[in-house]
């Protein structure tokens, strides 16, 4: 796999599109690893499609069902893409961290309506975002020749970068929730930082070795 062509994180994929084609393959098994290889394929050139997707079925069918915010709830389930399995403490910090972070922005939805406790939530996920920045710096500096890491050095800075640019369009994107009250923006930016944290881990997964 080369460096540069990792595939980007998406709940929507792997957390749901994924499982539901494992569990219709033992009907064709072919048909299905055609759907699979073209909606990846998909997601890789357009990220978000996936969930775009699924949310226009929805629509569609008129099930009613909010697909945004589904998945957002979903989206501190576990997940093996995601899993740094290394037993150095500096990578089960960043694990740890990452899932945090997860946790805390999966439960927008069952908070934001609650105007006391959404902002005690947000300064959580705020630590938690400067945390995992620091872990991540950490592990820079502590195993720069692990592995692939000093491969994988410009893919991990690419996206450490990219990590903090949605942090900040998550901020921008909270202060114009409480001028415009626009629940399905917060859910939009939320499940996007979810993405790029998961696709921090997956950039560590790779160039660790617990691949």
């Amino acid at each position: 796999m080369e460096v540069e062509k990792v595939m980007p994180a998406s709940i929507g994929v792997d957390l749901v599109v994924d499982p539901i084609l494992t569990e219709i393959s033992r009907q064709d098994k072919t048909t299905v690893q055609l759907l699979r290889t073209a909606l990846h394929k998909a997601e890789r050139e357009n990220p978000g499609f996936v969930q775009n997707f699924i949310a226009g079925v929805c629509e569609a069918e008129a099930t009613g069902i909010n697909v945004t915010e589904v998945i957002l709830l979903m989206a501190s389930l576990p997940c093996p893409e995601y899993e740094v399995n290394r037993p150095e403490p500096e990578f089960q910090v960043l694990s740890q961290r990452a899932n945090h972070l997860k946790r805390i922005l999966s439960r927008i939805p069952q908070e934001i309506n609650n105007r006391s406790q959404f902002l005690q939530t947000i300064k959580g996920i705020a630590g938690a975002i400067k945390e995992l920045l620091d872990s991540i710096n950490e592990l820079h500096r502590t195993y720069p020749d692990m592995e692939r890491m000093k491969e994988y050095k410009r893919a991990l800075d690419l996206q450490k970068r990219t990590f903090v640019k949605h942090s900040k369009v998550f901020s921008d994107t909270l202060k114009k929730y409480f001028r415009d009250s626009r629940t399905d923006d917060v859910f939009v930016s939320a499940n996007r930082l979810i993405n790029q944290t998961n696709t921090l881990l997956r950039l560590f997964r790779l160039a660790s070795g617990s691949a």
